[in-house]
């Protein structure tokens, strides 16, 4: 649940296994995703095969946040691949550091 007043929103959890499965962690690192947007330098577009999600999405690598793992609603795995967290990675990195390498 994201927001205020929270809503229920799909997002990709970009935080390390570790972090995700520690019992002593109470959160996780999350990137939201929009059913509207545009590529650009933060932003990814993905396809339904994908995400899981009905139409495309944009990842908004510039949302980067925590959330309570006890917020996390239904779990859809789908991991991505290698070169793909590799692109979501750079996308969240240019956030804050704007020489970052760009695709």
């Amino acid at each position: 649940m994201l927001g205020n007043p929270p809503s229920r929103h799909w997002v990709l959890i970009v935080s390390l296994d570790s972090r995700n499965l520690s019992e002593r962690v109470e959160s996780v690192l999350i990137v939201p995703f929009g059913s509207q947007g545009a590529d650009g330098p933060t932003t990814m577009r993905f396809e339904p095969g994908e995400t899981g999600l009905p139409g495309p999405s944009w990842m908004k690598g510039h949302f980067i946040t925590t959330l309570k793992k006890s917020l996390l609603g239904e779990r859809l795995p789908r991991p991505l691949s290698g070169v793909r967290m590799r692109q979501v990675s750079l996308a969240i990195q240019r956030a804050f550091d704007p020489d970052s390498p760009r695709p």
